[in-house]
């Protein structure tokens, strides 16, 4: 952990606010002292994704608690992330340092040219040595378009930037083996696979109730990281510099997996299917053992109602889901090909014809 030199950081809103709602000032201060002091040296890099947008809004608009509804968390959102931003600035301002901000949206990631913007903006600003925060756009995000928590979104942007490390800060000091709040429960020190923690019972409550996460969601996160090649530390804010430094606190998820293509991990982690294609078996053998694309001739029936280039759920016969992928053609063209070959419909409707419903590297296996 001590070594890595690019770190994404996320930190919840429980850590940030007061749990009526605002912003505590102290504890943003605390934290920034902390990231602050670790890229002083010039040879590390800190990417921060932050919530409290829509938690710093609450008490300017004499919300008592955290809306249901999403329009008024939306205008919660528009109020708190101006606040939320200008405390940063000026919290970092004390070491000289500014702040960029990235709004982000799952929709953002699914397309391409929205993810390279992306990951050319990181880039530029840890480049030009200004202080990346990244949130979710929940002033525009719609149910269809969230990521749902920020957690998440620190896995998929410790990918996107390359990172050597995520950190999830919270207001838990890691998992453990049961109710951390009852005598007798443990840390768990380390999680080297997915496996270590089958026998555990995660619980899905935050305790300030302001944020929309749980260790539920850091948990998957840190799996999502982990798989991607990323290791992870999943502490406390108030232990933020030792997890840094490398300390032992927390829990600490090995890297599982090796690095994958930056958009296969945003399909299958960041999009909504806006449609599903049901394949025969012959095809689903073909996409999920033979890594094949998916042709007309193996599509059994077609569900929704989706654009090209948008993604969608291939499914079997039984309805499973066992692969994701972006579809090549708008849901209206489909039914006259299903069963037919590339090469009788090039010939009868032309070469335009002969591509693949979904192309194998536009495709992520869900259930191998």
């Amino acid at each position: 952990m001590g070594e890595a030199r690019r770190i994404v950081v996320k930190v919840g809103s429980s850590s940030l606010t007061t749990a009526t709602g605002g912003l505590d000032a102290d504890r943003v201060d605390a934290l920034v002292d902390v990231l602050a002091k670790v890229r002083s040296g010039g040879e590390r890099e800190i990417v921060l994704v932050s919530s409290g947008a829509i938690a710093a809004g609450l008490a300017p608009l004499g919300l008592r608690r955290r809306p249901r509804d999403l329009a008024r968390q939306q205008a919660a959102a528009s109020v708190g992330q101006g606040l939320l931003v200008a405390r940063y600035t000026a919290s970092f301002a004390r070491y000289g340092v500014r702040v960029g901000q990235v709004l982000l949206t799952s929709d953002d990631m699914s397309r391409r040219a929205h993810h390279r913007n992306a990951s050319r903006t990181l880039d530029k600003l840890l480049a030009m040595g200004a202080f990346p925060i990244v949130n979710e756009n929940d002033t525009v995000a719609t149910d269809e378009i969230r990521f749902g928590d920020n957690d998440r979104l620190a896995a998929l942007v410790a990918h996107l930037v390359r990172a050597d490390l995520l950190v999830l800060l919270s207001d838990v000091d890691g998992v453990y083996d049961g109710d951390p709040s009852r005598p007798g429960t443990s840390r768990i020190a380390e999680v080297r696979a997915p496996a270590d923690l089958a026998d555990i019972e995660i619980g899905s409550a935050g305790k300030a109730g302001v944020g929309t996460g749980g260790m539920v969601t850091k948990v998957e996160a840190a799996r999502i990281a982990a798989a991607a090649g990323i290791p992870v530390v999943l502490t406390s804010a108030v232990h933020a510099a030792d997890a840094l430094a490398g300390g032992d606190t927390g829990t600490y998820f090995h890297a599982t997996g090796k690095r994958s293509a930056d958009r296969l991990l945003w399909l299958q982690h960041a999009s909504t299917p806006q449609g599903a294609l049901v394949l025969d078996d012959g095809a689903v053998r073909a996409v999920v053992e033979g890594r094949k694309s998916l042709l007309p001739a193996g599509i059994a029936g077609v569900e929704g109602d989706f654009a090209a280039g948008e993604p969608v759920e291939l499914r079997d016969g039984t309805g499973r889901a066992v692969a994701r992928g972006l579809v090549n053609y708008d849901a209206k063209e489909l039914p006259r090909l299903l069963g037919r070959s590339t090469r009788e419909l090039a010939r009868e409707l032309g070469r335009a014809y002969e591509r693949e419903v979904v192309h194998r590297d536009d495709l992520v296996i869900l259930h191998p």
